[in-house]
């Protein structure tokens, strides 16, 4: 986040300035305009705006009867419920993807293509690990749960920019990674027609395989900025980048992140999916719960979401690393930024949770205002403030004692260090022959401490173990080998740009790769016609 406190190589971004349009409901129409970040870049509760800044109407979350299985799909002769994952999506996203936006074929049509690139049939399988289940959402091309909503968000970005007409017919994607997001955007938008992706990510933060991944794909529209800094960082930077009207504008920029609302949508499938999975399984189980390991808070957030829809949800339990500013508010109400620590869950080292406003805004009673206020305290542009909800100064809120207890009656949560996360990981390759990865890990070790390890817990494996084999190997050995695809990208040529801290040199970037701006002329081409003179004048005066 940006705050008036600026570290060094963020001067030449914008302040943040707070604009709350409306509320964002998971009941909305869907455009490509609705597939971009705000018009100004307000607290990512808001609803996204069109470009063309046609806001879309009001509207509050959708709650299903929890008896009645979804159903309501455009052809009735379908059964209510069936037991892939392929059918569950549908009926989830057409209650907020009207047939108008995109006909009942179409959308079938990108659900198809979506889910075909993944390895396992069931796209997330539910598998039993020990007492609990453990849901894989890693079998996607980039092998993590990122993949589920990008490669879905990728083919919806092609829908609507073709059936766009000249200049908008061309659309410039940047975010932010602290190590997923960024290989998985680059999968779903890898030779898409008249789509530029450009990826920042922080220098040395992220694992080999997760650099390997996004830079070696050799599809000239894929773009990898090494960022000198941290993840948040670099997502200052994109957030910056959407807050310049004019650099916005004229580039049509896009957004892969969670803050696109897209993408909260597509992970909801999956806890229906789950849900599914394990009552038919479990008879006895009536409310299945989730633990999912965190850090930016999207992951989690959908599932909340598709409780609100009426999903019969027990608890939801957010496990973090040792970044923890989530457990610090579920445990005392206060929500501080401190600095980043360096983990071996290098996806969850992020010390600002950028959608956990969202589910601020519906703790504060759906009320922007307050929210607004409290959020431009804690980033420091705006004063300390005391309201209803809490008191906000730079870099931290507190919630009253009343609304805390509420958000934990939303969420439970707990906190797993290295040394605890490396002995789940050793302990459930011995005992149960299952590998966990350095971040599903923490799901499982969150768990345990809240004893919830029972037949009605879901346990979000975020990523496949072999993207983290440098931290794994230090209690599994021998490690199983990498798989075929993971292995692959270890030989091949990477393709990346170095950039510092700064928005402009982004900006620069971007507007040089889609055309927009000269290429600077190359050092070279400056200091070789000089050393060319300078050696002539040498020979001439040497006779």
């Amino acid at each position: 986040m940006v705050s008036t406190t600026r570290a060094a190589g963020t001067a030449d971004r914008p302040p943040i300035t707070h604009t709350y349009h409306y509320y964002a409901p998971p009941s909305f129409s869907l455009s490509l305009s609705l597939l971009q970040p705000p018009v100004r870049w307000p607290r990512s509760t808001t609803t996204t705006v069109a470009v063309d800044r046609v806001n879309q109407p009001r509207g509050k979350l959708r709650h299903l009867n929890p008896s009645q299985p979804i159903s309501t799909h455009p052809n009735p002769s379908r059964p209510i419920c069936a037991p892939t994952f392929l059918f569950l999506v549908s009926p989830t996203t057409y209650r907020y993807i009207p047939t108008e936006e995109v006909p009942a074929a179409d959308l079938e049509d990108i659900i198809n293509r979506s889910c075909t690139a993944f390895r396992d049939p069931g796209v997330t399988p539910v598998v039993k690990t020990g007492d609990c289940w453990t849901m894989e959402l890693f079998h996607g091309p980039t092998f993590a749960f990122k993949d589920v909503a990008l490669q879905f968000l990728g083919n919806l970005f092609e829908y609507f920019i073709d059936k766009k007409e000249g200049d908008a017919k061309r659309l410039t994607i940047m975010g932010a990674t602290s190590g997923d997001t960024g290989s998985a955007a680059i999968y779903g938008l890898r030779g898409k027609k008249n789509v530029h992706c450009f990826i920042l990510y922080p220098k040395g933060r992220v694992s080999l395989i997760q650099e390997q991944q996004m830079s070696t794909v050799p599809d000239s529209n894929i773009h990898c900025l090494r960022v000198e800094g941290t993840f948040d960082d670099a997502q200052d930077i994109v957030k910056a980048a959407f807050m310049d009207t004019e650099f916005r504008n004229k580039v049509r920029l896009g957004a892969v992140n969670s803050i696109n609302w897209a993408r909260v949508l597509a992970q909801m499938t999956y806890y229906f999916y789950s849900y599914y999975r394990v009552t038919d399984q479990a008879k006895g189980v009536k409310k299945v719960s989730f633990s999912v390991p965190t850090g930016n808070f999207g992951d989690i957030l959908a599932g909340f979401y598709a409780k609100k829809m009426g999903l019969p949800v027990g608890k939801l339990v957010v496990g973090t690393n040792e970044n923890d500013i989530l457990h610090r508010f579920f445990s005392s109400g206060e929500y501080a930024k401190e600095q980043i620590a360096t983990s071996i869950s290098p996806s969850m080292d992020i010390c600002v949770s950028s959608n956990f406003e969202r589910y601020l805004f519906h703790l504060f009673g759906d009320d922007p205002q307050k929210l607004r206020a409290l959020m431009e305290a804690f980033e420091g542009s705006g004063d300390p403030v005391t309201n209803s909800v809490g008191v906000g100064k730079s870099r931290s809120l507190k919630v009253t004692p009343q609304l805390l207890k509420k958000a934990r009656e939303d969420f439970l949560s707990e906190r797993s260090n290295t040394e605890e996360t490396l002995a789940l990981i050793k302990e459930y390759n011995e005992v149960h022959g299952y590998l966990y990865c350095p971040h599903s890990a923490i799901g499982v070790v969150a768990v345990n401490k809240l004893g919830l390890n029972n037949e009605s817990m879901v346990v979000l494996a975020t990523a496949h173990a072999g993207k983290f084999y440098d931290a794994v190997k230090r209690v599994v050995d021998p490690l199983p080998p990498l798989p075929p695809a993971l292995a692959a990208v270890q030989s091949l040529p990477m393709r990346k740009t170095d950039v510092p801290n700064s928005l402009k040199a982004c900006q620069n970037i971007v507007l040089q790769r889609i055309g927009l701006q000269k290429q600077p002329p190359s050092v070279l081409y400056i200091v070789v016609p000089l050393l060319v003179l300078a050696l002539g004048a040498a020979s001439f005066y040497s006779f």
